[in-house]
């Protein structure tokens, strides 16, 4: 039984679980090394619970029967270290707050495509009169949520650093999108080692439980794991037909659920692009093995629109189309933005390189870019990558500058596109921050 619970870290998975502690009667320490935002400050104080931001009170931490920890913090941490060192459960937000909710956990994860994937499974199940709340790598936390509410679902966007410190969290419906580079920083620049951590969202599920997965993805056929998964596999795929799950077909995701059939018209999918096929099968997946009806899943595709940051259309302005991908924040998201462009496109790039290797990009980049924009402090690995494939590449260091730029050199009926390939640290707050600038100086042109 778990009487105090000290919570490193106090982002919204934090305050969340802080103040989903508070209400099951713990003794609740929030620690954080950096510095809390206000808004999370008075909430923690409302509750009268003990908080300390720029340090770690390492005796009064280690004095726990369960530390939460923020995913953003590696197990490298000392503070993390030591803990488990002395035999103390370092956990996730997930972990901790699923044993408090009867809601069932659909589980989404990959390296790209997870917020839209998890936003659309949402749509479906709500706009269909479903119980469902969505949480994990998006929004409100689920702790919090949980704190308020209890719905018959979850529908939760799972990063590997979530799923790496779970032992106990169970997925009911799991999701893997794909597996491409990311993150290898934290994973001793092992992909097998990446690719693990994304299996892990398996790993306690039984069979009567579901793992989709998307075919076509290498990597994840490469890394599948040796130990069998025990939950039922469905599949999707734009190139094979399965026996059960979904492919394309005549110009139409076919559905094989439950030995029913369902047809969903690509016209009905209002989110372009391969990656956003495969996001959308695997979302019409779940909502045929939940019973929603034909009719009901084609009505639901057609009102999903564009969620924020990720290939949003801002505006055309004298016939040049302005699109906001701040989210890809590496190259395989980038790809799948470059790889949707119909026109000929102005490329707003660059941030904080995470060890980028640009070769993939290379050939879209020739076909689709006649020009690149760096949005960054240090532009030197994208000039060295594209300088033969395109006209020009220009050096910015304002989300204003960038837009300014773009619409002078453009031509009518080209596309400009902010998608990154990398974080946003270097000049903004994070990737919400670059696309709200972004948009902002568009609409002020």
């Amino acid at each position: 039984m778990i009487k105090k619970i000290s919570i490193l870290g106090s982002g919204e998975s934090g305050t969340g679980t802080a103040i989903l502690a508070n209400k099951l009667g713990m003794d609740v320490f929030v620690s954080d090394l950096g510095t809390i935002k206000d808004a999370y400050i008075n909430e923690i104080k409302e509750l009268n619970i003990d908080w300390e931001q720029g340090k770690h009170s390492v005796a009064r931490i280690l004095d726990s029967d369960v530390i939460v920890k923020s995913p953003g913090i590696p197990n490298t941490a000392s503070i993390v270290k030591e803990a488990l060192s002395k035999n103390i459960p370092v956990i996730s937000e997930m972990e901790f707050a699923q044993p408090h909710s009867k809601a069932k956990v659909i589980g989404v994860t990959g390296t790209n495509g997870k917020t839209t994937t998890t936003t659309l499974i949402h749509h479906l199940l709500e706009s269909n009169g479903m119980s469902v709340n969505m949480a994990g790598n998006i929004g409100l936390s689920y702790a919090r949520q949980v704190a308020d509410l209890d719905p018959d679902y979850f529908v939760l966007e799972l990063s590997s650093f979530q799923l790496d410190d779970c032992k106990t969290f169970k997925v009911d419906i799991a999701i893997l999108l794909n597996i491409s580079p990311d993150h290898l920083d934290r994973y001793d620049n092992s992909l097998a080692k990446y690719a693990a951590s994304k299996f892990k969202i398996t790993q306690n599920q039984t069979a009567s439980d579901v793992f989709i997965y998307c075919l076509d993805d290498k990597t994840i056929q490469k890394y599948w794991p040796k130990d069998s998964i025990k939950s039922t596999l469905i599949p999707f795929s734009l190139s094979e037909e399965v026996q059960a799950g979904a492919w394309l077909k005549n110009e139409s995701i076919e559905l094989n659920i439950k030995n029913k059939t369902q047809h969903i018209p690509m016209k009905n999918i209002t989110i372009k692009g391969k990656h956003n096929t495969h996001n959308s099968m695997a979302a019409g997946v779940v909502a045929s093995l939940l019973d929603l009806k034909n009719d009901q899943i084609k009505e639901s595709f057609l009102s999903f629109s564009t969620i924020e940051h990720r290939l949003e259309f801002v505006g055309k302005i004298q016939g040049v189309k302005y699109i906001n991908d701040s989210k890809a924040t590496n190259v395989n998201s980038a790809w799948y933005a470059l790889e949707s462009m119909t026109n000929d496109t102005i490329w707003i790039a660059g941030g904080v390189d995470k060890g980028n290797d640009y070769t993939d990009l290379k050939p879209l980049v020739r076909e689709k870019v006649r020009m690149i924009i760096c949005l960054g402090l240090d532009n030197s690995k994208i000039h060295e990558a594209f300088q033969e494939d395109v006209e020009m590449i220009i050096n910015v260091g304002t989300a204003q500058e960038a837009v300014h730029v773009a619409n002078r050199m453009t031509k009518n009926g080209e596309n400009v596109l902010l998608s990154p390939a990398c974080a946003s640290f270097d000049l903004f707050d994070d990737f919400q921050d670059r696309g709200r600038q972004f948009k902002r100086a568009v609409l002020n042109l």
